[in-house]
This record gives C-alpha cells, structure tokens and sequence, in this order.
C-alpha cells in the first residue's frame, strides 16, 4: 500500500511541479513539505486538507492514507498492536449514523399516539392480547432459528403443556422457554428494570434452560461463524470491552434516540457483538422488543417466513458488512408499524 508522502510526491510531478513552488502556493514550509513527502513528518489534518484541494484529489483518499501512516507510526513498536486495531474497528462499526426516514417515524408516532387514546385496556382483554402475541412470536422468532413446530404445535406446547410427537425435546424447550422469557419481559417492564448486563444475561439464561446449562448466560470463550454470512464476530478478547460500549451506547441514547431506532440499534449491536455461544438471533429479538415494550409499544413480531426472513439476514448483513444500518432499521420500524396496526384493530 502507498504511502502517503508517495502519492504527494507523484501529485506534484504529475503537475510539473517544482517542491518550493508547491509550498508557495499552499502557504507551508519548503521544509516542512519536503519532510511530509519523505515521510519523517506527520502532517497535520488540515495540511491534509489543503494539499487534498491543491491536487485535486478526493480527500477522503488522502484521509484515509494519513491516518493509516498515523496509526501505523503510533502502534508500530507495542506488543498487541494487531489486536488492538481488531478492537478499534469493531468499536468503530458502533459510530451512531442519523436515520432520517422521518415519513416512517411519523407513522409510526402516529399510530402509538392513537393507541395510547385506547389505554387503559380492559385486563381481561389484554390477557387475551399478550396471550396471542407470545404465542406468535415464540412461534416466529424460534422458526427463525430453525424450530419445526407450527404455529399450532406451538400454542399447544405453551398453554397446554402438550409434548408433540416426532418433535425433539430441543424445539419442545425452546418453545417453553422463549414463552416464558416474554413473560419476563412484561415482568421487567411492569418493575422498570435497567436494561444492563445482569438482565441480559438472565434473558439468555432462559433461553438456553435445559438445552445448553454451561453456556446459558455466559459470554463465549471461543471464536464463531454464521452460517452463511460473510460477517466474522469478534475474537472473545474483545466481548467484554464491546458489551461494557453497548451498554454505554444505551444509557447514552436511550432519552436522545427514536425508541424504535433504538430499539433496532440495540437488536444489531447484539447480533452484531454475537456473545454468546448460542441463542443471539432469540435474545437480541428479546431485548429489541424490551426497548420497545418499555417504551409503550406492543411485542413486534418478527414473521418467519421466507422471503421476509431472507430481508432480515440481507438487512442484518448490510449492518454487519457495510455499517449500512438504515435498511435493517425501515425492516424493524416497518414491522413496528404493522405491530401497531394489528393491535389497534384487535383491541378496538
């Protein structure tokens, strides 16, 4: 790869430039620019800029180069430089980019402002609702996953405690389980719990009851893949400074950020983290639906089939891949908007 003082140095001859006519022109050192060109002086930032301008070239490319030279020069002589950069570039994927869909924002308002004009809902009623939508999305969100009980089996499983034939104890424990960390979910919401570490790590606990016990609420200790994604998680090294920023990255946004912006954020920066052996996809769907939840809005089901599963993993993959995080947030507000819609017309 070029270095920086390289690519100057070819921009001034392309130019036909002489070095003193250079640093005329931009008002710098003779000196000062020869050093820059043969790489024993940084330059500063807006040196950068102004050379960029004079050139001709895109400054993002002279930026770029430059702060590869600076990091390089910083780190070039410490043990764990490697890894270092390993835990700078998963960090940096958290930088927080404005979603300015503000046509699907209003909607949204729109439709939690008419809800709250029905509440409070007669209990019973309202049993009845978050009846169904556990069912629902225990059905969803373990399908997801790979979970082969139908919808039916599934509520069977749940509100009669039935065990179907020719279906593995596994999906029969995901099923009760996922069931049962919704209605923790209610529970945290009616208590106003924090969303921090210790609550995370109890929802994932339920998950993987009885499937994973040396796993269920604990962070990996080894390096996984996703299958059939090009996204590699984090090195173990590096989960508990990114899960120690995630939740900073909550307590930070959680007054200043669109709840359901927030919400996607916090179900992408999970997956995205993936820290735990097992059980991510379910948890982050878990936490995603807390922030919202907490926030007044009812459970947003994720449906599994097909061809709406496939834009969630392309969504999440541009996240993951890209740091192009506004398609999977539309897929999550427009599910939060269909979430609203149906409950509005079940609980009129």
């Amino acid at each position: 790869m070029e270095k920086l003082g390289d690519i100057l140095k070819a921009a001034r001859t392309k130019s036909n430039k002489a070095l003193k006519e250079v640093a005329k022109e931009v008002a710098l050192d003779y000196s000062l620019l020869s050093r820059i060109e043969n790489g024993s002086r940084a330059a500063t930032k807006s040196q950068i800029l102004t050379l960029a301008d004079y050139y001709k070239i895109p400054p993002k490319d002279l930026m770029i180069h430059w702060l590869s030279d600076k990091l390089y020069l910083q780190l070039k002589d410490e043990e764990g430089a490697i890894e270092a950069l390993q835990l700078a570039e998963s960090r940096l994927s958290y930088h927080v980019k404005s979603f300015n869909n503000q046509p699907l924002l209003k909607k949204i308002n729109s439709l939690k402002q008419e809800l709250d004009k029905h509440r409070p809902l007669d209990k019973t009623h309202l049993q009845k609702l978050i009846n169904y939508y556990k069912v629902e999305y225990t059905y969803d969100s373990n399908r997801i996953e790979g979970n082969t009980l139908t919808l039916k089996e599934t509520a069977l499983v749940i509100e009669k405690g039935m065990t179907i034939r020719g279906k593995s104890v596994q999906e029969h424990f995901e099923t009760v389980n996922h069931a049962e960390a919704v209605d923790l979910l209610y529970d945290f919401v009616q208590k106003k719990s924090e969303l921090n570490e210790f609550l995370l790590k109890q929802i994932h606990a339920l998950v993987l009851r009885g499937i994973d016990k040396h796993n269920a609420g604990r962070y990996r200790n080894v390096n996984v893949r996703i299958s059939g994604s090009k996204y590699e998680p984090p090195q173990p090294f590096m989960l508990n400074k990114l899960m120690e920023d995630y939740f900073l990255f909550y307590q930070e946004q959680k007054g200043k950020m669109h709840p359901v912006v927030l919400a996607a954020e916090m179900h992408e920066r999970l997956v995205t983290i993936h820290p735990f052996i097992d059980g991510n996809g379910r948890t982050a769907r878990l936490v995603m639906n807390l922030v919202l939840m907490q926030a007044g809005f009812p459970i947003t089901n994720i449906s599994s089939e097909q061809e709406n599963r496939l834009t969630y993993y392309e969504s999440l993959e541009l996240a993951q891949t890209e740091n192009n995080k506004n398609p999977f947030i539309e897929f999550i507000g427009q599910h939060v908007v269909k979430a609203l819609e149906e409950f509005l017309k079940l609980s009129a």
